[in-house]
């Protein structure tokens, strides 16, 4: 009778630390395999696997499309790819983005519960907003364990924290002790259950896998939102898994509140630059007309285009103290993951 072998990690922000604390706890014979998402830059080289290996005594690397699963391996998501689990190999997927990555950490705890149910053991780590929460509850729904590190450790508590408030998490643990839960639950044998996968899930699965049936089917579960896909413009359609709302587009692109309200931010940030950009050139053509009209004796028209400008530029002004109040005040999600696991990986290397 098998343990709980297979097990899945998430990290976003802060990740790198805590993946590389968690995996240096865990005993070099193991019987599991361990599946790590850390959200990444899609054009960055990772040296994650790298880093994990040196820190902790299991072998890590960024699996191939197709390989074999193996216990005592550390498979590391590769960047701009999503990381999916099959009965007995991993499958890995140029899907569209969910939660505003590619890798994603849904995606792989999707797959897993789906491929392995009661034998996957779902392990949330630091990381802002809340990517991870959705897929740990499928994890439960279909028999398997739930671990979150203790968000008062975690350098970001988002993650961890939003999988407490919506999961029935079954541990809550800093990081020097869940290593050690895992290799106990990894020894425990698992009884198999019955527990079906049902159509959300499945379809789920397969579109981050970009099947051709899963994006061509006009049935979606959830009903149609008022909200746009901010990826590629698409209606947006509400899913509930229990009490935690999702959005998904017809191609795929998937959203928690958190990070729809965030990719919101950015596109209304964009515009606002752009409509400042817009308002700067009208108030400089209206001032060149202007001194035209006014070299060539036309009162009228030079007044009528200064005025213009001024109005351009009061516009202008307006869009300006917002935006420097947004930079001010609004946290850029992005900027500081990117900006964390650059920092992480280079004193990690150094």
């Amino acid at each position: 009778m098998p343990g709980h072998d297979i097990i899945v990690i998430g990290a976003s922000a802060g990740g790198v630390e805590a993946a590389s604390q968690l995996v240096r706890s865990l005993p070099g014979d193991i019987p599991a395999a361990i599946f790590v998402v850390i959200h990444i830059a899609a054009h960055s080289n990772s040296v994650l696997p790298q880093i994990l290996q040196r820190r902790g005594h299991i072998p890590a690397t960024h699996p191939k499309d197709g390989e074999e699963i193996q216990h005592g391996r550390v498979y590391v998501a590769p960047p701009d790819l999503h990381l999916i689990i099959k009965p007995g190999y991993i499958n890995l997927a140029h899907g569209p983005k969910e939660n505003r990555h590619r890798p994603a950490v849904d995606p792989l705890f999707r797959s897993a519960a789906r491929a392995y149910k009661s034998r996957v053991i779902g392990v949330i780590l630091s990381g802002a907003l809340d990517d991870g929460t959705a897929g740990l509850l499928e994890i439960k729904k279909l028999g398997g364990i739930a671990i979150a590190q203790d968000p008062e450790e975690a350098l970001y508590d988002g993650m961890p924290g939003s999988a407490i408030e919506n999961v029935e998490v079954d541990y809550v643990l800093p990081i020097a002790e869940i290593g050690e839960k895992l290799a106990t639950l990894a020894h425990e044998p698992v009884e198999t259950n019955n527990n079906s996968v049902d159509s959300q899930l499945a379809m789920e699965t397969d579109m981050a896998e970009l099947d051709a049936e899963a994006v061509q089917s006009l049935e979606r579960p959830g009903k149609e939102s008022p909200y746009s896909c901010p990826e590629c413009g698409g209606v947006l359609w509400e899913l509930n898994n229990g009490n935690f709302l999702r959005f998904r587009c017809r191609t795929g692109h998937a959203f928690s509140p958190d990070s729809l309200f965030a990719e919101q931010s950015d596109a209304l940030e964009q515009a606002l630059w752009v409509a400042l950009r817009a308002l700067k050139e009208q108030s400089a053509l209206s001032r060149k007309l202007a001194k035209r009209a006014k070299q060539r004796n036309h009162s009228i028209s030079a007044n009528r285009f200064a005025e213009q400008a001024q109005e351009a530029d009061s516009k202008a002004e307006v869009i300006r103290r917002v935006l420097v109040q947004g930079e001010n005040q609004i946290l850029n999600i992005d900027n500081i993951e990117a900006n964390t696991e650059d920092n992480n990986l280079k004193t990690d290397m150094s």
